[in-house]
């Protein structure tokens, strides 16, 4: 380690900056991947997994019960983020990020052979359950090494929030292409959608592990954990070093990503659910809508990132809070006015608000945390909030639709999240622009 260490510090200008490219692109990709992975699994389970496998319930009992499966995965990011944040913190980002690539490619991919309830009975639920904590593992150790690699390469500290707002594309990037791929064969099968369209999209996993494997093979472990190595600062059991040390900056950042999370699956999971049921609106609007919102937010995540370098990262978050919070009940408004134009550019600009929030979120969280225990404590405290709010969001939206039959309800709830992220971000440390390569905590 020792050696490489050497060998870092011994690169030329260039050779950094082309190692900086490569780390970005390669946690771009790399988080890509594996939200596709995640995302997919969001977009099928309100339109095809209630009625497969759970065919004997109410409709939307049925959805109720297929999205109790779907926060399984939450509950298991958390679980994941303690696995992979401990062995990142002590073997390196590269090497665990390659583990959380292929454990959650291969869950996916297992997804396309899971029988159905009408082959299998209620033992379908339970592999898909298996399956779906498996996958929530994997995803709850990539995204700390996926910012860490990017950011960890950048010698300046005047473009954080853009450099790491990069790996964060990963979100809209996934469920881009999940979108699409489930839109493509939904064409493709017709009324066998219910029956083999929907599996292909997980299948084609397989070969999307494969070019993200090629792609971080390739690159350098960061710098900063050359150095942590080199120095002897490699902790022994850093998750139980980070709960100790800083207890506080991993339950405020949790608190402070729940605008962003409740908000996000209510717009990309929930939606189907209350389009085609509630609305009535056809699968292949919907998923179009989302494709098209996906593309809006590969242009607003990176601009936010950059623009908190420059008016601070927690004034950008909190803009972003705020309107989140305002955002929920027009959405629902437009939706309800059941024409196609409203409900379009509801669903476009819902992700607007969220990456005001989601842009400057990985520099904001990663600051927080000393550079030994970094991968340890941003994960824990970013995969936190997805029990809380992310989880438990579509769940909660579809309990609240039962119970009261309106979206303004879930608005409320949408607001209230956002409430408790504004308190939650003006609490936390703001790092814009200073030196985080030392202990500071």
């Amino acid at each position: 380690m020792t050696t490489i260490h050497v060998t870092s510090d011994a690169l030329s200008e260039s050779d950094h900056h082309a190692q900086l490219r490569r780390a970005v692109i390669a946690s771009t990709v790399g988080t890509t991947i594996e939200w596709y992975d995640f995302l997919l699994y969001s977009t099928v389970t309100g339109l095809v997994f209630g009625k497969l496998f759970f065919p004997k319930s109410d409709p939307l009992v049925g959805v109720l019960e297929a999205f109790a499966i779907y926060t399984v995965g939450f509950i298991a990011r958390p679980i994941g983020a303690m696995i992979f944040g401990h062995y990142g913190d002590r073997i390196g980002r590269k090497a665990t990020l390659i583990a959380t690539l292929l454990l959650t490619g291969l869950a996916t991919f297992a997804v396309g052979f899971v029988p159905t309830y009408e082959t299998a009975g209620i033992w379908g639920a339970v592999i898909l359950t298996i399956i779906r904590f498996i996958q929530g593992v994997g995803v709850g150790g990539e995204w700390g090494g996926s910012v860490l690699l990017a950011m960890e390469w950048a010698r300046t500290n005047k473009h954080r929030g853009f450099i790491t707002s990069w790996p964060q594309l990963g979100g809209p990037g996934g469920l881009l292409l999940a979108n699409i791929a489930v839109l493509v064969f939904s064409r493709i099968s017709g009324d066998q959608f219910l029956v083999w369209g929907w599996r292909i999209p997980f299948m084609l996993s397989i070969v999307m592990v494969a070019v993200g494997l090629y792609i971080r093979l390739g690159i350098l472990e960061t710098p900063a954990f050359r150095r942590i190595v080199a120095e002897r600062r490699v902790e022994r059991v850093p998750v139980l070093e980070v709960i100790k040390r800083q207890p506080g900056a991993i339950i405020l950042t949790a608190l402070a990503r729940m605008a962003e999370q409740a908000p996000a699956y209510i717009y990309l999971a929930f939606v189907f659910a209350y389009g085609t049921q509630v609305l009535h609106a056809p699968r292949d609007f919907l998923l179009t809508s989302l494709i098209v919102a996906g593309l809006v937010s590969m242009v607003t995540i990176p601009l936010a990132g950059h623009f908190s370098d420059i008016i601070g990262r927690k004034r950008m978050y909190l803009i972003g809070a705020v309107l989140t919070g305002i955002y929920g009940f027009i959405y629902f408004a437009l939706l309800d006015t059941t024409v196609p134009v409203w409900m379009f550019i509801a669903i476009v600009l819902s992700f607007v608000p969220h990456d005001l929030l989601y842009g400057p979120q990985a520099a904001l969280i990663a600051e927080c945390f000393t550079p030994r225990l970094r991968y340890s404590g941003a994960s824990i405290g970013y995969q936190l909030s997805s029990v809380i709010s992310g989880g438990p969001a579509p769940l909660i939206a579809t309990a609240l639709l039962a119970s009261f039959g309106s979206g303004y309800a879930i608005a409320a709830y949408i607001l209230f999240c956002a409430v408790v992220s504004i308190i939650a971000t003006a609490m936390l440390p703001d790092y814009t622009n200073r030196d985080i390569s030392e202990e500071h905590a």
